[in-house]
C-alpha cells in the first residue's frame, strides 16, 4: 500500500500508522521514502495495534504554548510499540517506564494525538 493510500493520526484519523521493510523486516514509525536500516526502498504501510510498553517518561509542569497550558501537567512518553518501532506521544499521567500500554486517541491543543494508557498486563 502506498504511503499516501492509508490516513492516520496526523490527518485526523484515529489510526497509527508504520513503515515494514520487505528487504530486511526492519519497523520504522517516521515515513520515509528508504529503509532507515538498509537503505532499502520497498516499503509496506501497515496498521498498529496500539499496544506497547513505556520506554521513557517525563512529566512536563510549564507549557511551552499559550494552547498547553490547559493541559499541565501532562506527560510525554516513548512506547516501544508492540510492532518493533519507538514513537513519542502524549500519556497518562501515571505511566512508568515498563508499563504495558494501548492507544486511544485525545484532542490536545485543538489536535487529536495518541495517548497511552496502563493495560491491565
Amino acid at each position: 500500500m502506498s504511503m499516501a493510500a492509508m490516513s492516520d493520526w496526523t490527518t485526523g484519523a484515529e489510526v497509527i500508522v508504520y513503515q515494514r521493510c520487505n528487504a530486511c523486516g526492519a519497523a520504522q514509525y517516521f515515513r520515509r521514502d528508504f529503509c532507515a536500516a538498509c537503505g532499502g526502498g520497498d516499503l509496506a504501510t501497515l496498521r498498529a495495534s496500539g499496544s506497547g510498553t513505556v520506554h521513557a517518561a517525563t512529566l512536563v509542569c510549564r507549557a511551552a504554548t499559550a494552547e498547553a497550558r490547559e493541559h499541565v501537567p501532562f506527560k510525554i512518553v516513548l512506547i516501544d510499540a508492540a510492532e518493533g518501532f519507538r514513537m513519542m506521544a502524549h500519556g497518562a499521567n501515571d505511566l512508568a517506564i515498563g508499563d504495558p500500554v494501548r492507544a486511544r486517541f485525545a484532542h490536545f491543543t485543538g489536535r487529536l494525538v495518541p495517548y497511552f494508557e496502563r493495560t491491565a498486563s
